[in-house]
Order: structure tokens, then sequence, then C-alpha cells
């Protein structure tokens, strides 16, 4: 197979793959905006799973059909997982959490899962140990996530009747499952992207994240949606965007990225998505606006980023 130019060791390499990571998380950030939208509109989240990955599935299919199996059973096996944890329980788990427990508790948790893929590419892999200006960067834009989860202050969450103890434990363990799911896809991905490319594990991911959907589908008490919904202007663009721009441009980024950066380098880039879901949503939904916390913690979210990245390549010429 070819060797892919995302693989390539120059500087100008490694500058675009830092953007596309950073467009990949954008993406998903303006995916939260989006789904909302949908779900105003009447669609759960299962059905919303369901619909954008099928249409992404079936235009990666197209471009990428002439392989249809991996090499062996053990790296068929890998895809599934990669389906599984990166595809259906990642994202019905976090949309299903917000149900029991408020929207902030589930973005707080959920952007765990870049500390847990350092500490789990830690412990596996010792080519890829992280340093301690990873770690150091990483707890910086942690807490930058948290100014802007709770950039409203806590005075309105706490004014504000929230769902009762038993419901709020269900919700965070749904959301730290994603967490932990999604950490899981990235080092199970780290493996995969030796041997396959981009396009390939994006199809392969896809079509394990449809499969392992379907039964959460079928025992789903969702209803349908009505088909005069489904046409409406906005649901559609929402889809087509979900589908087209969320699923199938930024899973290829992503896979395409990570073999080039690592795991630990990419996967932090996911604390940037809520910057992006700041900003999208403050210009389409007026009652959220942004704030200076907010602002803050976008600072400590990026400034992190790039100390992390800073001091690690000091160590490394320096070593």
């Amino acid at each position: 197979m070819a060797t892919s130019p995302w693989k390539t060791t120059s500087q100008k390499s490694k500058f675009i793959c830092h953007i596309g990571a950073l467009l990949a998380v954008v993406m998903w950030g303006a995916s939260f905006v989006s789904t909302k939208v949908l779900v105003n509109n009447g669609l759960g989240p299962v059905e919303i799973y369901i619909y954008r990955f099928i249409m992404a599935y079936a235009l990666v299919l197209i471009a990428c059909h002439k392989k249809l199996f991996a090499n062996n059973w053990r790296d068929e096996l890998l895809f599934a997982v990669c389906g599984l944890c990166g595809g259906s329980i990642y994202f019905i788990a976090e949309n299903n959490a917000v149900n029991y427990t408020r929207v902030s508790d589930v973005s707080m948790i959920t952007t765990l899962a870049p500390l847990i893929t350092t500490l789990l590419i830690g412990l596996l892999y010792r080519s890829e140990r992280p340093g301690k200006w990873t770690y150091i960067s990483s707890v910086i834009a942690f807490f930058g996530v948290g100014c802007i989860v709770f950039k409203d202050g806590l005075s309105k969450a706490e004014a504000t009747s929230g769902p009762d103890e038993l419901s709020t434990t269900i919700g965070d363990l749904l959301a730290l499952g994603a967490a932990f799911s999604w950490a899981i896809y990235s080092v199970v991905l780290r493996k995969l992207n030796v041997t396959y490319s981009a396009q390939f594990i994006t199809r392969k991911t896809f079509f394990y994240g449809l499969v392992t959907a379907l039964p959460f589908w079928f025992l789903s008490p969702e209803p349908l949606t009505p088909v005069s919904v489904l046409l409406k202007p906005e649901v559609i663009g929402n889809l087509l965007f979900l589908g087209l721009i969320c699923s199938m441009l930024a899973y290829l980024l992503w896979a395409a990225v990570m073999s080039r950066l690592g795991a630990i380098v990419t996967n932090n880039y996911l604390y940037v998505q809520p910057i992006a879901t700041m900003i999208i949503a403050a210009i389409l939904f007026p009652d959220d606006p942004i704030t200076i916390m907010g602002c803050f913690g976008a600072t400590l979210i990026i400034g992190g980023l790039w100390l992390g990245d800073y001091m690690t390549a000091r160590a490394t010429r320096n070593s």
C-alpha cells in the first residue's frame, strides 16, 4: 500500500496535520449545535446517529471499495472494536447522558478522553510514553474546558432545578463510559494506522459503528420521526452537515492526522471542541452568549496545547 503524504517527516506536513486535527475538532464542536437543532425537531439520539453514519458510510464506500476485508481476522476484530468504541457506544452514551444529568456535567466528563488516552498509551506503549509536559498541558487544557462548561457561573446551575441523585449518577456514568470508549478507540486506531489507509480505517469504523448501533435502535423506545419532519430544510441541512462533514470528512482527517502526530498529541486537540461549540452556539442561539469566563477557558486550552507542544519539541531537541 502506498505511503500516505501525511507520514512524511517535513515540518510543513506536520503543520498541515495540526491544521487537520484542528479542523476535525471544530467540525465536531459544531456537531453539538446541529444535534441540538435536530433534537428540537423531534429526532432521537440513536436515530440521529444512524442517519448521519449511513450517509457517511455510503460515500466512503464509493471512494474506497476495492478492499473489503482486513488482512486477517485479528485486525477485523480490531476494526469492530473501533466501530463499537469510536462510533455506537461513544455517541449513543453521550447523547443519552444529557437525558439524565446536566449538559455541563456531560461536557466536563467526556473531555476526560484525552487524559485517559494519555494514560493508556503510557501504560501500553513505551515508544509513545508521554513526558511531563504532555501531562501538564493536558491538565491546563482540562481546566480551560471547565471554565467554558461553567461559563455562566455556578449560581445559575444551582438555581436550576436538576435531576434527582440517581438520575445524575446514571448520566455521569454514561458520560464517563463515553470518555473511556473514545480512549480505547484512539489506542486501537494507533495500531491500525501502521498498516491501513485512513480511508479504509474510516470505512470499517463506520460499518461496524452502524452494525453495533442497530440493536440499540431496535430496543430504543424512540418513535421514528415522520417523513414530513425529515424533509424540513433545517432537518435535511443539519443531517447532511453531520453525515458529510462531521462524520465522513472529520473521521478521515482524524485517522490521517493520528498516523502522523500520534494518539496523545492528536487527542489533546479535543480540548478545543468546547471553544468551537461555544462560539457557534453564541452565533446561532442568542440565549447562550460568550462570557469572560468562557474566553478565559479558551485561552487556557490554546495556551496549554501550545505549551505542551513547544516544551516537548524543545526537550526532544536538547536530548
